[in-house]
């Protein structure tokens, strides 16, 4: 009896030890999980700050190529080459910022690491986007002034400030009555207009002040009173697209209407064509495409207000239902075309098969297996030919038993002459 319990100790001992060793496997991956949530929560703050740097780089660089194009106006695009390069760069890495964001945004669960690791490279990535833009706007300011030179005078200046103060106050309520008619969305890029506007009204009133004190003192204001002209050009530009933003509104509701009865012209034809598509694929994608167009015209009342969102909506519309149309007119030509060619098709392979076979039976037990197993599959895609339905189909079967017809003459003819 002792003997039979003398294995109880080593057995407490390994079943204590067992128990320690699961608990401290357990005890660890707890920690890991508590240390792993600590570093995401650590992580949330870089995020957040990666968040508001791609819209702050996004906003500088579409700000930048809205300057460039007004560059390539003024300076010739040759002159801005090097300015819109820089912009494209900027563009890149903002494109790959918007790429870790994404990784950021999936539902996927993420490590802490990678998560740290993503928002530190789109950190990295829009600051360097917003000095290169802040290069771009910085060249194109001393360009500007070069262009205009030094001989900018205080009074002068003033008097433009209160030329283009008096626009921004005819902004407000031509605004103001716009959005009676039109939808805020419509409208957003004319009020982000006359916001830059006032902005940059602001940051020269403020420059021609401390300019005013510099003549006080008799202090040189040239390159400060150059930054306040430049000022009010971007000003003057931002009037420009708030002023023009009516005409350009209503250009796009006529346009819309016209587009929108084409759409209705093209969505007739379409659907008569869908109906006697012979296709079923490139007729599955007209019919997709034709109930989408439908869809489109059916849901403009609830875009009147946005024209250039209804013309837009339209014309990708259309733009669609003209391809799945062109494709299933190519699919049907090709069915057309294979109808036409079927029956001559068969004709040749019913001719050369009886070639085939006569010269298998002049070789009679010379013909070797190849030969006639040439022969049988002939016979068999012929047979495919004349049953199947789809007339590309058959073409292709009875295409096949005219070629194997011919390789069973000729190996039919080759044996007959080793023999």
């Amino acid at each position: 009896m002792p003997d039979a319990l003398s294995w109880l100790p080593a057995l407490v001992v390994f079943g204590a030890a067992a128990l320690a060793l699961a608990g401290a496997v357990v005890g660890l991956r707890r920690l890991g999980d508590r240390r792993e949530r600590a570093e995401l929560a650590a992580g949330r703050d870089a995020e957040v700050r990666a968040k508001q740097l791609i819209v702050q780089a996004d906003e500088a660089v579409r700000d930048a190529e809205r300057e460039i194009a007004f560059a390539e106006a003024q300076f010739g695009a040759a002159a801005a080459r090097d300015t819109r390069a820089a912009v494209e760069r900027a563009r890149a890495w903002l494109r790959e910022a918007f790429l870790l964001q994404q990784r950021l945004d999936d539902a996927e669960s993420d490590t802490a690491a990678e998560r740290r690791t993503w928002s530190a490279r789109i950190d990295d990535l829009c600051r360097s986007a917003l000095v290169a833009i802040d290069d771009v706007t910085v060249e194109l300011g001393r360009r500007r002034r070069q262009e205009r030179g030094a001989g900018v005078e205080l009074p002068a200046l003033r008097d433009d400030v209160a030329g283009l103060a008096r626009r921004l106050d005819a902004a407000e309520p031509l605004l103001a009555d716009l959005a009676s008619r039109f939808a805020a969305a419509a409208l957003a890029g004319a009020q982000a207009a006359r916001s830059r506007a006032a902005a940059s009204l602001a940051r020269v009133d403020a420059a021609l002040a401390e300019g005013e004190a510099l003549v006080a003192r008799a202090q040189p204001t040239a390159p400060l009173l150059a930054e306040a002209a430049d000022g009010l050009e971007r000003a003057g530009r931002d009037l420009d697209e708030v002023e023009s933003i009516e005409g350009e509104l209503e250009a796009a509701r006529t346009a819309a209407d016209e587009d929108a009865a084409r759409l209705g012209e093209e969505l007739a034809a379409a659907r008569s064509e869908r109906d006697r598509h012979a296709v079923a694929d490139s007729a599955a994608a007209l019919a997709a495409a034709v109930g989408e167009a439908s869809e489109v015209l059916a849901a403009r009342t609830a875009h009147r207000g946005d024209p250039v969102l209804d013309r837009d909506r339209l014309r990708a519309a259309r733009d669609r239902l003209e391809v799945a149309r062109a494709t299933a007119r190519t699919a049907q030509s090709r069915i057309d075309g294979a109808r036409g060619a079927l029956g001559g098709a068969i004709s040749i392979a019913e001719s050369q098969l009886r070639v085939a076979e006569a010269a298998i039976a002049r070789g009679r037990s010379g013909v070797g297996a190849t030969a006639r197993t040439r022969l049988a599959e002939a016979e068999r895609q012929l047979l495919i030919a004349r049953q199947e339905s789809d007339p590309v189909l058959a073409l292709d079967a009875a295409r096949r038993a005219s070629a194997r017809a011919s390789d069973a003459e000729a190996l039919a003819l080759y044996d007959a002459l080793g023999r």
